[in-house]
């Protein structure tokens, strides 16, 4: 036969052995059984074997032999390239490695006592693997007898490398989308099914109930009730030990009718239930649920108990699509939590009314915020003794296009809720940076300004920059700015947020403490964190001078304070027996609607110069 038609038989071989149905649906190692079969029979070879390349590119590891006198063997060898140097020099280098007297042959002959003597190969015909331009292997063809290799059987050689290559290029493929499958429906914190997942899992219910009259489920949303407090005392780390532990706890309950649980959040999971939805039998599973995470859990020698706010909704009666049903089970959810927190709370149509406002409400802000569109008013600080300004407090407003004048309390935890805290700081930082330079050219500076910061933006290391470009965007000195912070954004022992502190405080501004006596501020913290000023909150002025306790944590907090040289603010101040009583006491500036409720800048102007004693 000439060595044309013999090319053409071996391709037309293996081009029916590679695209037969049974050969594309086998599994890795039939089908290299399959290909060193061929290649055995049909060039009648005594060996044929498949070697795969490791990791790190200095050893091969057979995974199929054939022999032509004994079919199919596997014998599990291993080829080192400290031992062959030579022959891993010609894998990477030559298209193909042709050793007729492979004894002698410089690039193989390093195998003689090991391999070729104890089986009787004479002749080699090694076709490397190459996956891209990296080297994945070989196919080895060993003749116990010399044999010079034919131009049709060192293509036939290389055509089987190559087919071997695209089978691990697939592999590689398939294990790349199982992975993204995995990346994209699984959370890699927990191995929970993820929100999207779980989008996934209620559309698909959704779609088979519509054909299944009276058939409904019950999606439950579950919040862990004060994680932040564990990620301030423990650090992320610690938070995310116990959502884990939470995971496996809620993955490994039992409830009657569960489909699927997943982590549709950073501390909020979701689970379905597909049966036995009447109200008893959810009562039942939300009990279970509250037990299992309430269970103490012991992190690093501390033992926390958890709890969780959970809202319930159910199809189709709280909602017809798979956004709708979500929306409804989160605020329910949050309905529970508001009303004290680890509580249940089943969705509702006055929920769904106060959810859609909220819903509405947000996106509101947020155009108002894009859109530069909220205001800032400003409430005097003033001297105890001759109530003069000695500096302002920057307090955010909004001015709703339907409803009016909007009470900060109104709007701020809609921002807080929709991840809108950093932006709205952003907008009030710029607008007292240009209120600021523009009271300075006109001949008319302001005092310092106060500005409250949200505990989202002290715990981002980017605060300081953004404060710096500000600054600088304006004209402004940064010993013109005062930021506060509230004692609950700080408990935590974050090194992030020390950082961030100090930053500040290197551009010049001063930090206060807002809200001073409400949280859980110790004083090795206070010592080490670089305050210049706190603020008495207005809960414990209200009832002074009459009040006993306030008296007693008023004059606490005084003490306090002169022991670390701080100044103090009294928040709250309304009658002129406050005032006197603090000032006895040796309180230093006051703020309060005794002097001026917050005012916008064209009428802080006019009380600039002024004593404001006598301003109400």
């Amino acid at each position: 036969m000439s060595q044309n038609k013999t090319f053409i038989e071996f391709h037309e071989a293996l081009l029916k052995l590679s695209h037969s149905p049974d050969f594309i649906g086998d599994n890795r190692s039939r089908k290299l059984a399959s290909l060193s079969d061929l290649a055995g029979q049909l060039l009648q070879v005594d060996r044929v074997s498949i070697w795969q390349m490791n990791a790190t590119g200095d050893r091969i590891d057979s995974e199929a032999l054939y022999r032509l006198e004994g079919g199919h063997d596997y014998q599990p060898i291993a080829l080192v390239e400290s031992d062959n140097p030579a022959y891993f020099r010609a894998l990477r280098t030559a298209r193909v490695i042709d050793a007729s007297e492979a004894h002698n042959d410089p690039r193989t002959a390093a195998f003689n006592e090991t391999y070729f003597e104890p089986l009787g190969i004479h002749s080699l015909l090694d076709a490397p693997i190459f996956d891209g331009g990296r080297l994945s292997g070989v196919i080895c063809l060993e003749s116990l007898r010399r044999r010079t290799w034919t131009l049709p059987e060192i293509s036939f050689a290389t055509a089987i490398a190559d087919t071997i290559s695209l089978i691990n290029t697939h592999e590689a493929w398939i294990r790349s989308q199982k992975q993204l499958a995995y990346v994209t429906h699984f959370d890699s914190l927990t191995g929970l099914p993820n929100l999207q997942s779980f989008r996934e899992r209620v559309l698909h219910l959704i779609q088979k109930m519509r054909q299944r009259a009276g058939e409904g489920f019950a999606l439950i949303w579950i919040d862990l009730d004060r994680l932040k407090s564990v990620n301030d005392g423990m650090g992320a780390a610690g938070g995310n030990r116990v959502i884990a532990e939470i995971a496996n706890r809620l993955r490994s309950l039992y409830l009657n009718g569960r489909d699927k649980v997943a982590r549709v959040g950073g501390d909020e999971f979701a689970v379905l239930i597909r049966t036995n939805t009447d109200s008893d039998r959810i009562d039942y599973v939300i009990h279970q649920i509250q037990h299992c995470i309430s269970d103490p859990l012991v992190i690093d020698d501390r033992t926390l108990r958890m709890t969780a706010s959970l809202g319930v909704c159910r199809y189709p009666e709280d909602g017809g699509d798979t956004e709708s049903l979500l929306r409804s089970a989160e605020a329910a959810m949050y309905h529970a939590k508001e009303n004290g927190r680890a509580r249940m709370q089943a969705f509702s149509s006055e929920i769904h009314s106060t959810a859609r406002s909220r819903f509405v409400l947000e996106g509101e802000l947020r155009q108002a915020i894009q859109n530069n569109a909220l205001d800032v008013f400003y409430q005097p600080i003033v001297n105890t003794g001759d109530a003069h300004m000695v500096s302002i407090e920057a307090l955010v407003r909004w001015h709703h296009p339907e409803q009016g004048w909007m009470a900060p309390i109104e709007f701020l935890d809609v921002a807080r809720n929709a991840g809108l805290m950093q932006d709205l700081g952003e907008v009030v930082l710029r607008r007292v940076c240009q209120d600021r330079q523009q009271a300075a050219s006109r001949g008319h500076p302001l005092p310092i300004t106060a500005i409250n910061l949200a505990a989202e933006q002290v715990m981002d290391d980017r605060l300081p920059r953004q404060v710096q470009e500000m600054l600088e965007q304006y004209g402004v000195a940064g010993s013109e700015l005062q930021f506060e912070v509230t004692e609950e954004a700080i408990k935590g022992d974050s090194k992030s947020m020390q950082a961030t502190l100090n930053e500040l405080v290197a551009l010049g501004s001063k930090l206060s403490i807002d809200d001073f006596g409400t949280g859980y501020s110790s004083l090795s913290r206070l010592k080490h964190l670089p305050f210049s000023r706190l603020k008495i909150d207005r809960s414990f002025i209200r009832d002074i001078p009459d009040d006993a306790d306030d008296i007693a944590i008023t004059l606490s907090i005084l003490g306090l304070a002169r022991g670390l040289g701080m100044e103090v603010v009294a928040e709250g101040v309304e009658t002129e027996d406050q005032r006197q009583w603090l000032q006895q006491q040796g309180c230093e500036l006051l703020q309060g609607y005794l002097f001026s409720k917050p005012v916008p800048i064209d009428q802080l102007r006019a009380l600039h110069s002024n004593p404001l004693r006598s301003a109400l």
